[in-house]
């Protein structure tokens, strides 16, 4: 060894002392508290979000998500990443700047309440996708999706999960951007961020559109 480098472990140390000067800028999503809203008062404010997102949160542009069925947590912590303004710039950056964290709440409550409309075709992909999702794949390193989402691509029971969001029958356009944009660096403002662009830099195209195409076939379920 260098006698001139740092011991491994005091560099460990010194990049952990570091960490306190950014602990402001991300938002840490680890262990937060299950979200509540009212779905009613969400249901007044949502409308001006069917423009996009469709008739109830059942976006017909394959370009937007699907907001309907989706958990609470996932999509207040959606809003307030776009009311900080560190996603990239879209039209939710201004959609989400004058709401309040009350509305965020109520919004996303309402939005978990509704009935998902029925999934996409599925593709020639699905079965490469099923297993990447499933299993993974151990030679690039990818880890099975189905550890932070479930088997089922429905969520996985408990607090600790409720911030990651269910995958059943969500748009394939969409996803496919989605995890070019963890890959690229593009969604780094929280812990879940950190977590899936790990994992996404582990996708190529080809497998990407696969796990996409695997998950826009499957057929959503109920609330």
């Amino acid at each position: 060894m260098n006698r001139y480098a740092p011991h491994p472990v005091l560099a460990l140390l010194l990049a952990l002392a570091a960490m306190p000067a950014l602990a402001t800028a991300y938002i840490d999503q680890r262990g937060s508290a299950p979200i509540h809203g009212d779905a009613n008062a969400g249901a007044a404010k949502a409308s001006v979000c069917f423009a996009c997102h469709g008739p109830n949160g059942n976006a017909l542009v394959p370009a937007f998500p699907r907001l309907a069925g989706q958990r609470a947590d996932y999509l207040y912590w959606e809003l307030v990443k776009f009311k900080r303004g560190t996603r990239p710039q879209s039209p939710m950056t201004a959609q989400a700047a004058p709401l309040s964290d009350e509305d965020m709440r109520n919004l996303a409550t309402y939005f978990s309440t509704q009935t998902p409309g029925a999934a996409a075709t599925a593709g020639s992909e699905t079965s490469q996708g099923e297993t990447l999702f499933l299993r993974g794949n151990a030679q690039s390193g990818s880890p099975p999706c189905q550890g932070c989402h479930g088997t089922a691509a429905n969520g996985v029971a408990g607090d600790a999960y409720a911030a990651y969001p269910k995958l059943r029958g969500q748009h394939a356009d969409y996803l496919v951007q989605r995890l070019k944009d963890y890959r690229d660096g593009k969604l780094t403002d929280s812990s879940n961020d950190f977590i899936m662009h790990g994992v996404a830099r582990t996708l190529d195209d080809a497998s990407i559109g696969a796990v996409a195409a695997y998950l826009s076939a499957l057929a959503p379920e109920a609330p």
